[in-house]
């Protein structure tokens, strides 16, 4: 089944999971996309089911550099991304993740528009310190992700559409620092690094319409489909482990949501 436009149009809540890599799959036309949201693998050894999460951060980049390609395609002129990445890292060395992947999607041809920092209530506690009470060599941790907000040709939405977010949502989360918990486990079907459906909720009622298709080209347990269906968005998933699709689509079931497609 191809995706296009007129396939969603007029399918408020549709759901749709591809299990496919982000790299080979030809089920998107390019643009079709108004809003990606997604949180990419980060590199620091997370034993996810079918990828590895471990290369030279050389050869992360550069896959980063694909993907994004990718995605920048699939973006309407107008089209948005709301990319979930860490601010930095310390496993395998120091690194300016959050820094390193904005100066690659602006060489592809992303605007930059911002940046809001996600605060986690439950983040995990330190084991790493570097030099203990030393001038030495201390390791400095902010314990927060970002959000960076890019797009593709133009900010400005070229279309008319429906907004339904409300007046004491749009005044709390238009300020760039988000405080809320991040996603348990076993909330998550046992995917080892979901988000919340909280983030992707704040997303999509901020920077899509009533109606807009909305992708996440990292799936994993499925938290950005639950957030289109329950604000009559159109949702495409892209997964590589079949595990996980079947995870999402579980999760998306639990949460009473009907119209749902998955494509193996």
């Amino acid at each position: 089944m191809s995706l296009n436009n007129d396939t969603l149009n007029g399918n408020h809540g549709l759901v749709k999971i591809i299990n496919d890599d982000v790299l080979r799959t030809e089920l998107i036309n390019p643009k079709s996309i108004d809003l990606i949201i997604t949180s990419p693998p980060y590199n620091v050894e997370i034993e996810y089911n079918s990828s590895l999460d471990n290369g030279d951060y050389s050869s992360y980049l550069n896959w980063t550099e694909q993907w994004l390609t990718r995605c920048f395609r699939w973006l309407k002129s107008s089209g948005r991304m709301c990319l979930n990445i860490p601010l930095d890292k310390n496993k395998g060395g120091q690194q300016s993740v959050g820094a390193d992947i904005t100066t690659i999607a602006k060489s592809i041809g992303y605007g930059y528009h911002s940046t809001i920092v996600w605060n986690e209530g439950n983040i995990s506690r330190r084991t790493a310190w570097g030099s203990w009470l030393s001038a030495s060599a201390p390791y400095v941790i902010a314990p927060v992700e970002i959000i960076v907000v890019m797009y593709k040709d133009q900010w400005k939405k070229s279309t008319a559409g429906t907004s339904d977010i409300l007046r004491e949502e749009f005044i709390e989360w238009t300020n760039g620092v988000w405080t809320f918990n991040g996603q348990t486990k076993k909330g998550a079907g046992g995917h080892p690094a979901a988000f919340p459906v909280e983030l992707p909720k704040r997303c999509i009622k901020l920077f899509s319409y009533v109606g807009d298709t909305v992708l996440d080209p990292f799936l994993g347990s499925g938290s950005t489909l639950i957030a289109t269906k329950q604000f009559g968005r159109c949702g495409i998933g892209i997964e590589i482990d079949e595990g996980y699709c079947k995870v999402a689509l579980q999760r998306t079931n639990d949460h009473k949501l009907s119209q749902l497609d998955l494509t193996f």
